[in-house]
């Protein structure tokens, strides 16, 4: 696995700041996700996710809107459970992270997150014929840093 950088540069006294590698979920969905979760303090982040989990809120889908349904007060939008769950790992790392360089998580801030686009696992599906067709899986490495205000 090669060595991924932050893709953002900040000051390390107050802030804390996670990564996910090569995680199984949609790289569209992580990325609307993480659009709706920059610049949630960590409390409201951490609620906003649950509802997401549990469908009781749907994330706004700015972007890649096709076969996205309306959802009452925000328009486009879907409940990206998988990403949801993969996120809130990322999330409680870095709070974990927070707390051990003597910060207050109740006191953070999500100041970045991002997503890239991870390694493609290839794959293959036989079809019929003696033919096969291609059966790639996208993997995608999110992000996260905290400051605290």
């Amino acid at each position: 696995m090669a060595k991924v950088n932050y893709s953002v540069i900040m000051d390390q006294r107050n802030t804390a700041r996670a990564m996910g590698y090569e995680l199984h979920i949609s790289p569209k969905k992580s990325e609307e996700l993480c659009r709706a979760l920059r610049g949630m303090s960590l409390r409201g982040a951490r609620k906003y996710i649950e509802d997401i989990i549990i469908m009781k809120r749907a994330v706004p889908f700015k972007k890649y809107t096709g076969g996205a349904g309306h959802k009452p007060g925000i328009g486009s939008g879907k409940y990206p459970i998988n990403a949801a769950l993969e996120i809130r790992k990322i999330m409680i790392n870095a709070e974990g992270n927070a707390s051990y360089n003597g910060l207050d998580p109740e006191r953070m801030k999500i100041a970045h997150i991002a997503t890239k686009k991870g390694r493609v696992i290839q794959g293959m599906m036989p079809r019929a014929m003696g033919r096969a067709t291609p059966k790639n899986t996208d993997t995608v490495t999110i992000e996260m840093i905290l400051q605290e205000s």
